[in-house]
Protein backbone atom coordinates (compact mmCIF):
# COMPACT_ATOMS: atom_id res chain seq x y z
CA UNK A 1 0.00 0.00 0.00
CA UNK A 2 1.28 3.50 -0.88
CA UNK A 3 1.07 6.40 1.57
CA UNK A 4 0.90 10.09 0.62
CA UNK A 5 -0.16 13.33 2.24
CA UNK A 6 0.35 17.01 2.90
CA UNK A 7 2.45 17.85 5.97
CA UNK A 8 2.12 21.58 6.54
CA UNK A 9 4.50 23.58 8.72
CA UNK A 10 3.09 26.65 10.51
CA UNK A 11 4.09 28.92 13.38
CA UNK A 12 5.20 32.43 14.28
CA UNK A 13 8.14 34.18 12.55
CA UNK A 14 11.70 33.12 13.38
CA UNK A 15 10.96 29.83 15.16
CA UNK A 16 12.91 27.74 12.62
CA UNK A 17 10.22 26.50 10.20
CA UNK A 18 12.39 26.82 7.08
CA UNK A 19 15.41 25.17 8.73
CA UNK A 20 13.16 22.28 9.79
CA UNK A 21 11.63 21.98 6.31
CA UNK A 22 15.06 21.77 4.67
CA UNK A 23 16.15 19.18 7.24
CA UNK A 24 13.09 16.96 6.70
CA UNK A 25 13.09 17.22 2.90
CA UNK A 26 16.87 16.92 2.60
CA UNK A 27 17.01 19.73 0.02
CA UNK A 28 17.67 23.43 0.33
CA UNK A 29 14.08 24.36 -0.57
CA UNK A 30 13.33 27.27 1.77
CA UNK A 31 15.65 30.18 2.38
CA UNK A 32 16.46 30.34 6.06
CA UNK A 33 18.02 33.46 7.56
CA UNK A 34 17.98 34.93 11.05
CA UNK A 35 15.60 37.72 9.98
CA UNK A 36 11.82 37.56 10.46
CA UNK A 37 9.49 37.38 7.45
CA UNK A 38 12.06 35.56 5.31
CA UNK A 39 9.47 33.21 3.85
CA UNK A 40 6.81 35.12 1.93
CA UNK A 41 5.19 32.31 -0.07
CA UNK A 42 3.98 28.82 0.64
CA UNK A 43 6.75 26.55 -0.60
CA UNK A 44 6.38 22.80 -1.10
CA UNK A 45 9.19 20.29 -0.74
CA UNK A 46 8.38 16.74 -1.84
CA UNK A 47 10.03 13.69 -0.29
CA UNK A 48 9.62 10.47 -2.30
CA UNK A 49 10.33 6.84 -1.47
CA UNK A 50 9.06 3.69 -3.23
CA UNK A 51 5.98 3.40 -1.02
CA UNK A 52 5.50 6.98 0.18
CA UNK A 53 5.26 10.64 -0.85
CA UNK A 54 5.37 13.37 1.81
CA UNK A 55 4.47 16.85 0.51
CA UNK A 56 5.96 19.24 3.05
CA UNK A 57 4.78 22.84 2.95
CA UNK A 58 6.68 25.76 4.50
CA UNK A 59 4.62 28.88 5.21
CA UNK A 60 5.28 32.51 6.21
CA UNK A 61 5.40 33.24 9.93
CA UNK A 62 2.00 34.11 11.37
CA UNK A 63 1.71 37.83 12.11
CA UNK A 64 -0.82 40.63 12.44
CA UNK A 65 -0.79 42.26 8.98
CA UNK A 66 0.28 45.90 8.65
CA UNK A 67 0.11 46.11 4.86
CA UNK A 68 -1.15 44.14 1.85
CA UNK A 69 1.99 41.98 1.48
CA UNK A 70 1.60 40.75 5.07
CA UNK A 71 -2.11 40.03 4.44
CA UNK A 72 -1.05 37.77 1.56
CA UNK A 73 1.54 36.07 3.79
CA UNK A 74 -1.16 35.36 6.42
CA UNK A 75 -3.40 33.94 3.66
CA UNK A 76 -0.65 31.46 2.77
CA UNK A 77 -0.33 30.42 6.44
CA UNK A 78 -4.08 29.99 6.93
CA UNK A 79 -4.46 28.03 3.67
CA UNK A 80 -2.03 25.49 5.16
CA UNK A 81 -4.61 24.72 7.86
CA UNK A 82 -7.23 23.85 5.27
CA UNK A 83 -5.50 21.04 3.36
CA UNK A 84 -3.15 19.44 5.90
CA UNK A 85 -3.14 15.70 6.52
CA UNK A 86 -0.66 16.29 9.35
CA UNK A 87 0.07 19.73 10.83
CA UNK A 88 3.48 20.62 12.28
CA UNK A 89 3.03 23.62 14.58
CA UNK A 90 6.53 24.93 15.30
CA UNK A 91 7.29 27.04 18.35
CA UNK A 92 10.52 27.51 20.31
CA UNK A 93 11.78 27.96 23.86
CA UNK A 94 12.07 31.74 23.43
CA UNK A 95 8.64 32.94 22.31
CA UNK A 96 5.67 33.32 24.63
CA UNK A 97 3.21 30.46 24.04
CA UNK A 98 0.14 32.74 24.04
CA UNK A 99 1.40 34.86 21.12
CA UNK A 100 -1.19 34.95 18.28
CA UNK A 101 -4.00 33.22 20.16
CA UNK A 102 -6.37 33.71 17.19
CA UNK A 103 -4.25 31.37 15.08
CA UNK A 104 -3.76 28.88 17.93
CA UNK A 105 -7.56 28.75 18.33
CA UNK A 106 -7.86 27.75 14.64
CA UNK A 107 -5.24 25.02 15.18
CA UNK A 108 -7.12 23.80 18.25
CA UNK A 109 -10.27 23.24 16.16
CA UNK A 110 -8.47 21.12 13.54
CA UNK A 111 -9.52 17.49 13.07
CA UNK A 112 -6.17 16.24 11.68
CA UNK A 113 -3.15 15.12 13.75
CA UNK A 114 -1.10 18.03 15.13
CA UNK A 115 2.56 17.60 16.09
CA UNK A 116 3.67 20.52 18.24
CA UNK A 117 7.44 20.91 17.87
CA UNK A 118 9.27 22.93 20.51
CA UNK A 119 12.43 24.03 18.67
CA UNK A 120 15.81 25.38 19.89
CA UNK A 121 15.81 23.23 23.03
CA UNK A 122 19.61 23.59 23.11
CA UNK A 123 18.94 27.17 24.30
CA UNK A 124 16.92 25.98 27.32
CA UNK A 125 17.25 23.80 30.42
CA UNK A 126 15.20 20.81 31.52
CA UNK A 127 13.12 22.74 34.07
CA UNK A 128 12.07 25.48 31.63
CA UNK A 129 11.39 22.93 28.90
CA UNK A 130 9.01 21.02 31.21
CA UNK A 131 7.13 24.31 31.85
CA UNK A 132 6.87 24.93 28.09
CA UNK A 133 5.50 21.43 27.53
CA UNK A 134 2.89 21.88 30.28
CA UNK A 135 1.78 25.29 28.95
CA UNK A 136 1.46 24.00 25.39
CA UNK A 137 -0.43 20.93 26.56
CA UNK A 138 -3.06 23.26 28.06
CA UNK A 139 -3.21 25.44 24.93
CA UNK A 140 -3.38 22.55 22.41
CA UNK A 141 -4.50 19.46 24.37
CA UNK A 142 -4.93 17.34 21.22
CA UNK A 143 -1.36 17.99 19.99
CA UNK A 144 1.50 15.53 20.37
CA UNK A 145 4.48 17.51 21.74
CA UNK A 146 8.02 16.76 20.51
CA UNK A 147 11.06 18.83 21.66
CA UNK A 148 13.58 19.35 18.83
CA UNK A 149 16.60 21.34 17.70
CA UNK A 150 16.38 21.75 13.92
CA UNK A 151 19.79 23.42 13.75
CA UNK A 152 21.59 20.53 15.46
CA UNK A 153 19.22 17.95 13.86
CA UNK A 154 18.04 16.67 17.24
CA UNK A 155 14.60 15.02 17.21
CA UNK A 156 14.15 15.08 13.41
CA UNK A 157 14.15 11.26 13.23
CA UNK A 158 11.34 11.09 15.83
CA UNK A 159 9.29 13.66 13.87
CA UNK A 160 9.79 11.74 10.61
CA UNK A 161 8.80 8.43 12.26
CA UNK A 162 5.52 9.96 13.52
CA UNK A 163 4.76 11.61 10.16
CA UNK A 164 5.18 8.27 8.36
CA UNK A 165 2.87 6.57 10.87
CA UNK A 166 0.20 9.28 10.51
CA UNK A 167 0.20 9.59 6.70
CA UNK A 168 -2.98 8.33 5.02
CA UNK A 169 -3.01 5.57 2.40
CA UNK A 170 -3.05 7.36 -0.95
CA UNK A 171 -1.49 7.34 -4.41
CA UNK A 172 1.16 10.07 -4.96
CA UNK A 173 -0.03 13.62 -5.68
CA UNK A 174 3.03 14.56 -7.75
CA UNK A 175 5.42 12.77 -10.09
CA UNK A 176 7.96 10.68 -8.18
CA UNK A 177 10.86 12.63 -9.68
CA UNK A 178 9.46 15.99 -8.52
CA UNK A 179 10.92 17.60 -5.38
CA UNK A 180 9.04 20.92 -5.30
CA UNK A 181 6.00 22.62 -6.80
CA UNK A 182 7.99 25.75 -7.68
CA UNK A 183 9.71 26.52 -11.01
CA UNK A 184 13.47 27.14 -11.26
CA UNK A 185 12.93 30.92 -11.56
CA UNK A 186 11.31 30.97 -8.12
CA UNK A 187 14.49 29.66 -6.47
CA UNK A 188 16.58 32.29 -8.27
CA UNK A 189 14.43 35.06 -6.78
CA UNK A 190 14.54 33.44 -3.32
CA UNK A 191 18.32 33.04 -3.34
CA UNK A 192 18.91 36.65 -4.44
CA UNK A 193 16.45 37.82 -1.78
CA UNK A 194 18.25 35.73 0.83
CA UNK A 195 21.52 37.55 0.08
CA UNK A 196 19.76 40.91 0.38
CA UNK A 197 18.34 39.83 3.75
CA UNK A 198 21.84 38.94 4.91
CA UNK A 199 23.71 42.02 3.65
CA UNK A 200 21.36 44.97 4.24
CA UNK A 201 19.99 46.33 7.50
CA UNK A 202 16.66 47.53 8.81
CA UNK A 203 13.81 48.15 6.39
CA UNK A 204 15.66 47.54 3.10
CA UNK A 205 15.13 43.74 2.78
CA UNK A 206 11.41 44.04 3.46
CA UNK A 207 10.97 46.69 0.74
CA UNK A 208 12.59 44.42 -1.86
CA UNK A 209 11.06 42.06 -4.41
CA UNK A 210 13.05 40.16 -7.05
CA UNK A 211 11.78 39.27 -10.54
CA UNK A 212 13.63 37.04 -13.03
CA UNK A 213 13.20 38.55 -16.49
CA UNK A 214 15.41 36.07 -18.33
CA UNK A 215 16.32 32.45 -17.59
CA UNK A 216 18.09 30.71 -20.47
CA UNK A 217 19.50 27.28 -19.80
CA UNK A 218 21.70 25.04 -21.93
CA UNK A 219 23.74 21.94 -21.08
CA UNK A 220 26.59 23.79 -19.36
CA UNK A 221 25.26 27.09 -18.08
CA UNK A 222 22.26 29.26 -17.18
CA UNK A 223 22.02 32.95 -18.13
CA UNK A 224 19.86 34.95 -15.75
CA UNK A 225 18.70 38.57 -15.78
CA UNK A 226 17.05 39.62 -12.51
CA UNK A 227 15.45 42.90 -11.44
CA UNK A 228 15.51 43.95 -7.79
CA UNK A 229 12.49 46.18 -7.10
CA UNK A 230 12.50 48.68 -4.23
CA UNK A 231 9.93 51.26 -3.11
CA UNK A 232 12.10 54.43 -2.92
CA UNK A 233 14.94 56.08 -4.84
CA UNK A 234 16.91 56.23 -1.57
CA UNK A 235 16.59 52.43 -1.22
CA UNK A 236 17.85 51.99 -4.78
CA UNK A 237 20.99 53.93 -3.84
CA UNK A 238 21.57 51.75 -0.78
CA UNK A 239 21.09 48.50 -2.74
CA UNK A 240 23.59 49.59 -5.42
CA UNK A 241 26.05 51.07 -2.91
CA UNK A 242 29.09 53.25 -3.49
CA UNK A 243 30.49 52.57 -6.98
CA UNK A 244 28.10 49.62 -7.24
CA UNK A 245 30.03 47.61 -4.65
CA UNK A 246 27.03 46.50 -2.56
CA UNK A 247 25.09 45.17 -5.56
CA UNK A 248 28.21 43.45 -6.89
CA UNK A 249 28.68 41.66 -3.56
CA UNK A 250 25.06 40.46 -3.51
CA UNK A 251 25.29 39.30 -7.14
CA UNK A 252 28.57 37.43 -6.55
CA UNK A 253 27.27 35.62 -3.46
CA UNK A 254 23.96 34.81 -5.19
CA UNK A 255 25.81 33.44 -8.23
CA UNK A 256 27.92 31.11 -6.03
CA UNK A 257 24.81 29.77 -4.27
CA UNK A 258 22.94 29.39 -7.58
CA UNK A 259 25.84 27.41 -9.08
CA UNK A 260 25.74 25.07 -6.09
CA UNK A 261 21.92 24.83 -6.31
CA UNK A 262 21.69 24.14 -10.07
CA UNK A 263 25.09 22.41 -10.44
CA UNK A 264 25.87 24.55 -13.50
CA UNK A 265 27.81 27.70 -14.39
CA UNK A 266 25.68 30.81 -13.84
CA UNK A 267 25.88 34.16 -15.66
CA UNK A 268 23.89 36.55 -13.49
CA UNK A 269 23.03 40.16 -14.29
CA UNK A 270 21.12 42.21 -11.72
CA UNK A 271 19.37 45.55 -12.12
CA UNK A 272 17.61 47.76 -9.57
CA UNK A 273 14.30 49.52 -10.28
CA UNK A 274 11.90 51.61 -8.18
CA UNK A 275 8.25 50.52 -7.95
CA UNK A 276 6.64 52.85 -5.43
CA UNK A 277 4.58 51.22 -2.66
CA UNK A 278 4.44 47.78 -4.33
CA UNK A 279 3.79 46.13 -0.94
CA UNK A 280 0.40 47.87 -0.71
CA UNK A 281 -0.74 47.46 -4.33
CA UNK A 282 -3.10 44.59 -5.22
CA UNK A 283 -2.05 44.75 -8.86
CA UNK A 284 1.69 44.65 -8.12
CA UNK A 285 1.39 41.91 -5.50
CA UNK A 286 -0.61 39.70 -7.88
CA UNK A 287 1.98 40.25 -10.61
CA UNK A 288 4.66 39.12 -8.12
CA UNK A 289 2.69 35.91 -7.39
CA UNK A 290 1.11 36.71 -4.01
CA UNK A 291 -2.21 35.26 -2.92
CA UNK A 292 -4.88 37.89 -2.19
CA UNK A 293 -8.52 37.44 -1.09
Amino acid sequence: MHKAGFVNIVGNPNVGKSTLMNLLVGERVSIATFKAQTTRHRIMGILNTDDMQIVFSDTPGVLKPNYKLQESMLNFSESALADADVLLYVTDVIEKPDKNMDFIEKVRRMQVPVLLLINKIDLSNQEDLVKHVETWHELLPQAEIIPISALSKFGADIVMKRIKELLPDSPPYFGKDQWTDKPARFFVTEIIREKILLYYDKEIPYAVEVVVEQFKEDEKCIRINAVIYVERDSQKGIIIGKQGKALKKVSTEARKTLEHFFQKSIYLETFVKVDKDWRSSDKELKSFGYQLD
